[in-house]
């Protein structure tokens, strides 16, 4: 896998390459990671702090480049996510992911998203963006009063940004080749 090496803003839409991927990688993966928060801090809680399935909605909305494929793929995983948990009510994870979706698509349009070290920035950001906006739903829809504590979301957002990079390297290899 080659990165790009000096620049990080891409000067044309045509330049950032829309990458493509097999039907089942769309399916397969986004299920593994719904499956894998789901079950996994069952048996592992020390892990309940890993987001999967934010991870492979930023990831999918980066690399496809398109608006609505990230609203789409991040709608869909968001839906998947709250019906699989029961810690939270039907649609917040859905509208959640669904704004990941669009807003990391729109930088993967001006962005150089091959590059490693913005992939982990912008799964730091997004981590913290997720839950600050999931925290400001629970408190505006649902009238919960829960505290926002940053520090551990800034810790948390740089572990899941650095298993972000590299769960990225591995999906990088199940892009179909052009």
């Amino acid at each position: 896998m080659s990165y790009s090496t000096g620049r990080i803003l891409l000067s044309s839409q045509r330049e950032g390459q829309i990458s493509r991927f097999r039907a089942w990688v769309l399916f397969a993966v986004p299920l593994a990671a719904i499956l894998f928060q789901v079950y996994i801090p069952l048996f592992f809680p020390q892990l309940r702090f890993m987001e999967m399935p934010l991870l492979v909605v930023v990831y999918f909305a980066l690399m496809r480049r398109s608006q609505i494929s990230g609203l789409l793929v991040g709608a869909v995983i968001g839906l998947a996510q709250d019906s699989l948990t029961s810690k939270s009510p039907l649609g917040m994870f859905g509208i959640v992911n669904t704004l990941v979706g669009y807003f990391a698509a729109s930088i993967g349009l001006k962005l150089d998203v091959d590059h490693p070290f913005i992939r982990l920035l912008l799964a730091f950001f997004f981590y913290v963006f997720h839950q600050v906006f999931y925290w400001v739903l629970a408190r505006a829809l649902l009238g919960q009063q829960a505290a926002l504590n940053i520090q551990q979301i800034l810790v948390l957002g740089l572990l899941n940004a650095v298993i972000g990079a590299a769960l990225f390297h591995f999906l990088d290899r199940l892009r179909e080749r052009a």
